[in-house]
């Protein structure tokens, strides 16, 4: 697999979880004709306005949204370019995006809170909680699955590496099929299906990214819950911070949230067979190439900048008074894993982040990329975090990655003077 170093200081590569194309597409006679912006303009973040614009330029991305908070202030809030390409329409500063592998955070703090309330531990094993979910008639188990814990799914160990083999996450009529359940395949489909096969290591023995660890984190969730994964998150770990906005997105156009964005990519990508049953025509990928309800817990909220930023603060509680987590849980949250994890690495992939130690404290950060989506969200260690989310993923994707992360160190570092603001008061509900 091909790595990029972060200026965050990361390896993005373990992030990029999704690599499929999609057929719409920014021209760059449209990009270079002019950029709008939008939301509060801050001389102060002026460089901003001149570093993001060139890099969607140079990727030909349609739009984005950009959002920075300073020792739990907001300070900044943009949108740059379209949200609707043919509309015209700009993203606005609380454009809903795709957040894709940002989600997989939100299920990490939810999962600890849990852990928390002693309602289950790290050290649970993840198949006796879902006792419920059966394998295939006639599948040969690999018993090593009963052995999973919690902490490997949060840690990406639990023993599927999808490099060896595939990610189910994209495999739903190719499952549904063989279990004979209705395209496309829900998560629980997916969840059985995975139990009649074959683990690629012993859990807790190697980190090997796998989103499908994270679609089983829902359905904890869920068990010990007693609610949908959704409806839980929303309630019980966005609502404190104040989010009413984020939610599960869906696939098909028709059913785009409102103040959502449209999603694009690069010319001449191609089309995508349809997951659901009896659509002839083929589709954009991020519109029926996969099925984004069953990546809910690993893939599947759409969120604004805004929010997201408002999520850091709550779970890292240096800017609030609120502390969705304790302390010692988020030290568990982004402490280094146990032998043989990322041995003599000056980085690693915590519970739901990737983390690397600076004096003072320490760096975490989480990409996502789906088709049209590419996102980051960073919390520094010297009190500021970001955001930026945006509506395509450009062909030369590891590229874009690597550049958007330096791009926004750039932006942060010619930064002299911190507006004394706070626009966390201006945006509240759900649109305008």
């Amino acid at each position: 697999m091909k790595l990029t170093r972060f200026r965050t200081l990361a390896v993005i590569s373990l992030m990029a979880a999704f690599f499929i194309p999609l057929t719409l597409s920014a021209t760059p006679a449209e990009l270079q004709a002019g950029m709008p912006m939008t939301g509060p303009s801050e001389p102060a973040m002026a460089s901003f306005d001149r570093i993001i614009p060139e890099l969607m330029r140079k990727y030909q991305v349609p739009g984005g949204a950009v959002a920075v908070m300073k020792d739990g202030r907001l300070v900044m809030a943009r949108g740059y370019g379209f949200g609707d390409r043919e509309a015209r329409q700009p993203v606005e500063t609380d454009s809903l995006f795709r957040i894709a592998s940002l989600s997989k955070a939100i299920t990490s703090a939810t999962i600890l809170r849990l852990v928390e309330e002693g309602r289950l531990t790290l050290d649970s094993r993840a198949f006796q909680i879902l006792n419920n979910l059966r394998p295939p008639a006639g599948a040969r188990v690999d018993r090593r699955i009963y052995e999973i814990t919690i902490r490997n799914l949060l840690q990406h160990s639990g023993g599927w590496d999808r490099d060896k083999s595939f990610d189910p996450m994209f495999r739903s009529d190719e499952i549904a099929q063989t279990l004979g359940v209705p395209a496309p395949a829900k998560p629980d489909d997916i969840i059985r299906y995975m139990m009649g096969q074959p683990l690629q290591f012993a859990p807790g023995t190697k980190y090997a990214y796998s989103n499908f660890g994270y679609c089983i984190l829902g359905r904890i969730i869920e068990k010990i819950t007693g609610q949908n994964y959704e409806t839980y998150v929303r309630s019980s770990t966005l609502a404190p911070a104040g989010i009413t906005c984020m939610r599960i997105g869906h696939t098909l156009p028709r059913e785009r949230a409102p103040n959502e964005v449209r999603y694009y990519g690069y010319p001449g990508i191609g089309l995508a067979k349809s997951v659901f049953p009896g659509q002839q025509q083929e589709v954009p990928w991020p519109y029926g190439g996969w099925y984004i309800e069953a990546m809910d817990s690993h893939g599947g909220w759409i969120a604004s900048a805004i929010d997201l930023l408002r999520f850091i603060d709550e779970v890292d509680g240096r800017g609030n008074h609120r502390q969705f987590l304790r302390k010692p849980t988020i030290e568990t949250m982004v402490a280094h894993p146990a032998p043989p994890l990322w041995v003599n690495s000056d980085n690693w992939y915590g519970m739901g982040w990737q983390v690397r130690p600076v004096n003072p404290g320490e760096n975490w950060w989480h990409t996502g990329s789906l088709d049209g989506t590419s996102t980051l969200m960073v919390r520094a260690y010297n009190g500021l975090a970001w955001v930026a989310l945006f509506n395509s993923r450009p062909k030369n994707s590891d590229g874009f990655a690597g550049e958007l992360d330096s791009s926004m160190w750039k932006a942060v570092g010619e930064v002299t003077r911190w507006p004394d603001i706070n626009l966390f008061d201006r945006f509240h509900g759900c649109g305008r």
